[in-house]
């Protein structure tokens, strides 16, 4: 027997379900006393998300969102821009930041799993409107980056087959067809290749990390240990060009490069769109949370601290870097390897980014998908969007989303990429938008649930740095979004006094989320939800029902394995954090 609750004000009206009702492929609705049918539980086999993703495919998939060009090749610009020092400290600053969205996230998270993710969680916690609108901004920043990784794939395939001979709209045309094919086969299918193309990503770098140690002492053809030498002899710290005095000069060197960092860390917040499609979300979550610190310690400090002793912020390798588009000239990696002397690997890092750039994009398809059907599912977007395959695979929110995978060939003509990366601007303000409406939703959370008498015993995951890290968090992230293209007032050469073209892109998300907001209230009139009355309730029981069978069929296997120790063991207490 399963009860499903519906919040009603300050009362909760009960809906007993008895065994039989539920049977699988039943397309009956569960009727309700008030002749409503607006369950946050969809039980319709035609709209249902399965479970497909396993504890492995969340946590990998969570360091797939973090693990992108942003560190094998964004790196490079921060570098050249600010030097050495600004750049260890604005990737561990964010770094934790990043680690404190995560926790807040994964409260919600454990507490109730649902297909909507954090747009759904607003609409329970704060206001419908603004689940609205930042379900809609996020759709949007997908099917804007989705087609610029494709175009980024075509580019650095044109280093081994050039445009000349071959049109790269080919290679984005191959590329759309197969990670539309990987998302359409299943949950299951895209999460075992997301898995696999994660794992390679993380020896990758592994691989990127071990070499930068072995350069830094010494173990390169020169035989020359770098160590700090390039922190003391340019610096650790850059002055930004044209800005006087030299104090203010090295602070805003600095504080740009934390927009290069935000950047980077985009996608990390994915994993709150897996939740509906997670076996056990309940231990699934939490843990692919608390794993993604170690990684943000291990991957990205550890990353940016050896490429500042490898690499000079005013090497002229890495000015070339800077101007390129992407591909393995694109890289400071690269820098490195030809400043040190070796041949081939050059060819071998852009492999590698080629399959960073396909992994990306066929995730970044994924999240698109499911965040139309998460609002579809809340009321927020067509029903149509709801429909699944046997799969379970939301078909037509997917094929909406690819169809705006389709941009990538505008990119076919060199005149349009400029036009582009300015439509790429606006992904960054997107997803500083959503890490600001998951804090303030946590926030929200963790006082109603007070108000309400849900004590932290029993709450299943609780965010290690509670409220008061939520608010520090939302105000870092508020000053980064607020001060992002801070950059466009600076005189330059090339712009004057104003860069009306970076000013206009790198803003223009912040107008657009609050007329989305304000829109919804207006049209739909909605309210803020008062603390009494935030839902904690709807759809849990059935999760909670889920789980322990879950947990039983679990249990079961682990008991049938018991026995088995050695390499497995070994794996699990040593390897497994990062895979």
């Amino acid at each position: 027997m399963a009860i499903f609750r519906r919040n009603k004000g300050e009362k909760h009206e009960e809906h007993v379900v008895e065994p039989g009702m539920m049977e699988k492929g039943d397309s009956r609705e569960i009727d309700s006393k008030d002749g409503s049918d607006d369950l946050a539980i969809h039980t319709i086999k035609d709209d249902e998300l399965k479970r497909g993703l396993k504890a492995r495919h969340v946590t990998m998939i969570a360091i797939g969102g973090a693990l992108g060009t942003g560190l094998i090749i964004g790196t490079g610009k921060a570098l050249a821009q600010a030097g050495p020092g600004s750049v260890f400290i604005a990737y561990c600053l964010v770094g934790l930041n990043v680690y404190v969205v995560m926790t807040a996230l994964g409260e919600m998270a454990a507490w109730l799993p649902q297909a909507s993710g954090f747009a759904g969680y607003a609409l329970r916690f704060v206001d419908p409107a603004l689940g609205f609108a930042v379900g809609w901004t996020y759709w949007f920043k997908y099917i804007i980056i989705t087609p610029n990784q494709l175009t980024a794939a075509s580019i650095i395939l044109q280093e081994w087959v050039p445009r000349s001979k071959l049109n790269p709209g080919v290679w984005v045309a191959i590329f759309l067809v197969i990670i539309i094919g990987i998302n359409y086969w299943g949950v299951a299918l895209f999460g075992e290749f997301e898995f696999w193309l994660s794992s390679i990503k993380v020896i990758i770098i592994c691989g990127l990390i071990l070499f930068s140690l072995i350069i830094a002492c010494g173990g390169g053809p020169k035989h020359e240990p770098l160590g700090f030498k390039y922190w003391v002899e340019p610096g650790a710290f850059r002055k930004m060009d044209y800005v006087w005095p030299e104090s203010t000069a090295r602070f805003v060197a600095f504080w740009s490069t934390m927009v290069n960092a935000t950047f980077a860390y985009l996608g990390t917040e994915l994993i709150g769109v897996t939740v509906g499609e997670a076996q056990n979300p309940r231990r699934t979550i939490p843990r692919a949370i608390k794993l993604t610190f170690y990684r943000i310690l291990f991957f990205y400090c550890l990353s940016t601290l050896l490429l500042g002793m490898i690499v000079s912020y005013d090497s002229k390798g890495l000015a070339f870097a800077v101007g390129a588009k992407t591909g393995s000239n694109a890289s400071p990696f690269v820098v490195a390897i030809v400043e040190a002397g070796i041949p081939v690997l050059p060819g071998i890092i852009n492999a590698c980014i080629l399959i960073f750039v396909f992994s990306a994009s066929n995730s970044n398809l994924y999240i698109a998908s499911r965040t139309i059907y998460g609002l579809a599912a809340e009321g927020n977007a067509p029903a149509i969007f709801k429909r699944t395959n046997k799969n379970g695979v939301p078909y037509v929110a997917l094929g909406v989303s690819a169809l705006f995978g389709c941009l990538a060939f505008m990119n076919v003509s060199d005149d349009s990429k400029t036009v582009f990366d300015y439509f790429v601007n606006l992904t960054t303000v997107f997803g500083l938008l959503t890490w600001l409406s998951i804090l303030f939703t946590h926030i929200r959370f963790v006082k109603a649930r007070k108000a309400q008498g849900i004590t932290d015993d029993q709450v299943v995951y609780k965010a290690p740095f509670g409220l008061t890290g939520s608010w520090i968090a939302f105000t870092f992230t508020g000053l980064i979004t607020f001060f992002k293209s801070f950059t466009a007032f600076l005189w330059s050469p090339k712009y004057g006094n104003f860069d009306y073209k970076n000013f206009i892109t790198g803003y223009i998300g912040i107008p657009l989320f609050i007329a989305l907001f304000v829109g919804y209230k207006i049209v739909k009139r909605s309210r803020w939800i008062p603390l009494e009355e935030c839902d904690f309730y709807t759809g849990k029981q059935e999760i909670d029902d889920e789980e322990a069978r879950f947990v039983a069929m679990k249990e079961a296997k682990m008991a049938n394995e018991k026995q088995k120790g050695g390499a497995k063991w070994i794996y699990k207490r040593f390897i497994s954090w990062l895979f």
